[in-house]
């Protein structure tokens, strides 16, 4: 999710949503004959909550900021990972790089890139030990940052704009295979996002035209974007992201729907899509923005009254569908106290 969608576009997405993510085949295995990796943890959730906390969140209050580093290192995952918990959730989408790429992590494929856009401290580990140790499963997603000059420094550092991509792939990859083989069975899952801005093969780049580079004769090959994410387990459940209501699958070796849905739409009617995914749906329960990127502003409270948001998870949840809300969040860690709220009435009500 970069930027918020122009009204206009939005107002047609929402028009087409539930054609498009409509799904009625099952199908476990791909081309050659592989099965994907068990999705039925995902498929057994009710929901999970997601949050966009980067570098460029920002705070409630003026005593809050403090340079990203710090601000990762004072960051606890112990009181986010009970938020999350205690609002009723099954699994955690946590954000690990976004419109910047900024990893609150080490990372030495990133630093041969651009140094300076890494901590020492591991947050994204202990996040998601934490997250394991409340029974929540833990989801990474990453965003590689070539999105419309959002971060120049890192596009051209990257090779987003050299006229051969070779070394651009080599650099992503490099960066996804040492995450997955750092984390391995830390990690439950990856939602990468932005897959638009590499493959000009997408069907849907008449209409918006994410890429912003010349991608003449260039095609990734995402088949080896999975075997990075998965080299330090193959149990990871792995989505590629088409954009905000688009259905598009760009490898049969994905293993669940990306579902960017934005606003509670597109029922499900099944529970895997026409190809042979889990499905998902991924939902902003309150911040349109998905990122507090306003200085000194409350976080924001639910877009939704509890009744709408009840009845859209118990309509994908009775065809085992699971259903991720982004809950605002601060550069602090604190979470939407009343979108919490909303959860937890939530999963009262579908106990």
């Amino acid at each position: 999710m970069i930027g918020i969608q122009a009204p206009t576009r939005r107002a047609i997405l929402k028009a087409i949503g539930a054609s498009a993510f409509a799904g009625t085949a099952v199908r476990q295995a791909y081309g050659n004959g592989q099965t994907r990796a068990d999705a039925s943890w995902l498929a057994h959730s009710s929901f999970g909550i997601s949050t966009h906390w980067t570098a460029l969140s920002k705070t409630v209050d003026a005593d809050g900021w403090r340079p990203f580093a710090q601000t990762v290192d004072r960051f606890s995952p112990e009181q986010y990972a009970d938020q999350v918990a205690n609002a009723g959730a099954n699994y955690v989408i946590f954000t690990s790089a976004h419109a910047l790429q900024m990893l609150p992590a080490p990372c030495a494929a990133i630093d041969r890139v651009l140094p300076g856009r890494t901590t020492r401290r591991d947050l994204i580990g202990e996040l998601a030990d934490a997250c394991h140790a409340r029974g929540l499963r833990f989801i990474l997603y990453y965003n590689h940052s070539c999105n419309n000059g959002d971060d120049p420094d890192w596009e051209y550092a990257v090779g987003y704009h050299d006229a051969d991509k070779s070394r651009l792939m080599s650099n992503l990859l490099g960066i996804i295979r040492e995450l997955s083989d750092r984390y391995r069975t830390r990690i439950d899952g990856w939602w990468f996002d932005s897959c638009g801005s590499l493959d000009p093969g997408d069907w849907h780049h008449g209409f918006h035209k994410p890429v912003t580079t010349d991608m003449h004769g260039f095609k990734v090959n995402w088949d080896e974007w999975i075997d990075a994410a998965k080299s330090g387990s193959t149990a990871s459940l792995v989505t590629l992201n088409p954009g905000m209501l688009y259905h598009y699958v760009y490898s049969a070796r994905q293993d669940y729907e990306a579902g960017e849905s934005n606003q509670p739409v597109a029922v499900p009617s099944s529970q895997f899509t026409q190809e042979g995914l889990q499905g998902h749906r991924w939902v902003c329960l309150d911040n349109p923005g998905w990122v507090h990127g306003q200085v000194l502003t409350p976080l924001a409270g639910p877009l939704y009254h509890p009744d709408c948001i009840y009845d859209y998870v118990a309509c994908c949840n009775r065809v085992h569908v699971p259903v991720t809300f982004n809950v605002d969040i601060d550069r602090t860690g604190v979470l939407s106290p009343a979108s919490l709220a909303l959860l937890r009435e939530v999963k009262k009500r579908l106990a």
